[in-house]
């Protein structure tokens, strides 16, 4: 990525609705030229998808915790399933396999605590599991989905 593809990156995490005409504004093209940089970015996989962020409190999913996951198995076996079953609980927003103390730690949103014991309860039950650990999130102080991207490749 050049100087101008890393431009459009940054304007698009702050705004993926930004119009044609004022996003090749922004980083110094016209309108043809930032179209296909933008259809480039996309085809190479930088730009994964364009999506709306919603506010967890007002869509009534008020309760966030962080699930540590360590694993009975560990086999290669073990870890596709275990990525197959949390593909199926839409509660679970973000996996990340881990270094250290657990093997996995899942982002999960749920309604309430009566919905989190109803999807700790199937989490369990679909897997053979060493342990699991919750923490429960109190207040959310920062928040971004915009990468730290340079504006140069340095």
């Amino acid at each position: 990525m050049d100087r101008i593809d890393r431009m459009i990156v940054a304007e698009l995490q702050r705004d993926a609705t930004l119009p044609l005409v004022r996003l090749a504004d922004r980083v110094g093209l016209s309108q043809t030229p930032c179209w296909k940089r933008v259809r480039k970015l996309e085809e190479a996989g930088v730009i994964t998808r364009r999506v709306a962020l919603v506010d967890p409190d007002k869509a009534g999913l008020g309760l966030t915790a962080f699930v540590a996951v360590t694993a009975a198995d560990h086999s290669p076996a073990s870890q596709e399933a275990f990525a197959a079953a949390v593909a199926g609980l839409p509660e679970v927003i973000e996996v990340w396999r881990m270094a250290g103390e657990a093997d996995y730690l899942l982002k999960v949103v749920t309604r309430d605590i009566a919905a989190f014991d109803l999807f700790y309860r199937r989490l369990t039950g679909r897997l053979d599991l060493k342990t699991v650990t919750s923490q429960f999130a109190m207040e959310r102080v920062a928040y971004s989905t915009a990468l730290p991207i340079p504006p140069d490749e340095s």
